[in-house]
């Protein structure tokens, strides 16, 4: 077994548009997670997220002049990933925050070209400022593409607009396509939308709505970097825009019908998370389901000894029919005996296992 994959995620958007300030907010309010930063046209740096955000030290690797898009290509950004996904690294999630002026698109080609078997794509986060978005879009059309291939989309400086003027961008936005979209103020979304938090004692069990309830706590009188109070921003937190719906099952997931399911998901199913049984077709393994936006793969991993065999999905967006969700889920498990799945059915799911079914 190799080690656990470490997701990387793509932070872009516009030149001012609060990229820097949403990442120096995951690093403060991450509770334990250790992150990976690519920043620009620097390089990587082993962060542990209790760090004060901004303290970077000497520990910054120059990848180059200009937007990484353009410095470096897949192999050379494979070097450098390897470096932070070793597991004597113990990081848990890499972010690349992208240059204001850079592609996504290229950026996200080159972490899916990863040759390295301990990368896994986490996403693109495409951030707009809301009081700009009409002239810089009229500027620079191209960022309409930038937003329909992003998996979550952040409205930053959302109370810099008023009520209707925010739902206005709201609906020109989401009628670009892309994925999921949540309003923010001075970059503070809740750190469970894009990474598992791993406090310094280990987590139990999958990530829970309740955990997104919980009020983030950076240590530094309540405020923000530019010295806000967190009270203004509560509205933008990630709870008030989410929706969660955890699943559970004992009897066997149906591959073909998880398939199905995962593959009619609505757009504004952003997340979906946890451990799935197979049951006799894979008795030796549990599979990791690692869905973001329009991504999905599985990791099969041996069950731990003693744990007990049983489905565990969270499934986090915004806009979702929680009701109709719960009941194509409950749909998912074996019915009985007549119901068995064949072999055949698990081809669909190792298509999405990395290296096909020698990867486990």
């Amino acid at each position: 077994m190799t080690s656990k994959p470490v997701p990387v995620i793509v932070l872009a958007g516009f030149l001012g548009s609060g990229k820097t300030t949403l990442l120096n907010h995951l690093l403060r309010a991450s509770r334990g997670t250790r992150i990976g930063v690519v920043v620009n046209d620097f390089g990587a740096i082993e962060i542990d997220a209790m760090t004060v955000a901004g303290q970077l030290g000497d520990s910054t690797v120059s990848l180059g002049n200009g937007c990484l898009c353009c410095a470096v290509d897949a192999s050379e950004l494979d070097v450098f990933l390897d470096r932070l996904t070793r597991p004597d690294a113990r990081l848990d999630v890499i972010v690349i925050e992208a240059s204001g002026l850079a592609e996504p698109q290229e950026l996200v080609r080159m972490v899916l070209a990863s040759e390295n078997e301990r990368v896994m794509y986490g996403g693109l986060v495409e951030v707009v400022d809301a009081a700009e978005f009409d002239a810089t879009l009229e500027r620079h059309p191209e960022i309409a593409r930038h937003l329909g291939i992003a998996d979550l989309v952040v409205l930053n400086k959302a109370d810099r607009v008023d009520e209707a003027a925010g739902q206005r961008l709201r609906e020109r936005i989401r009628g670009l396509g892309g994925g999921a979209l949540v309003s923010a103020t001075y970059g503070r979304i809740d750190p469970e939308l894009l990474f598992e938090c791993r406090p310094r004692g280990e987590r139990v069990g999958q990530l829970s709505f309740e955990d997104l309830r919980e009020e983030d706590e950076d240590g530094d009188g309540h405020q923000d970097g530019a010295g806000h109070p967190h009270g203004q921003a509560h509205d933008g937190h990630l709870h008030a825009a989410y929706e969660s719906v955890s699943f559970t099952a004992d009897e066997p997931l149906h591959p073909r019908r998880l398939l199905d399911f995962l593959d009619s998901r609505p757009e504004g199913l952003y997340r979906i998370k946890g451990f799935v049984d197979f049951g006799a077709l894979d008795p030796r393994n549990r599979y990791a389901v690692h869905a973001v936006g329009r991504f999905l793969r599985f990791h099969p991993e041996p069950w731990p000894v003693g744990e007990r065999r049983q489905s565990g999905i969270v499934l986090i967006g915004s806009g979702i029919d929680t009701a109709a969700l719960r009941k194509e889920l409950d749909a998912l498990p074996v019915a009985g005996p007549q119901d068995t799945p064949d072999e055949h059915t698990m081809w669909g799911v190792l298509r999405f296992v990395p290296d096909g079914p020698e990867g486990s």
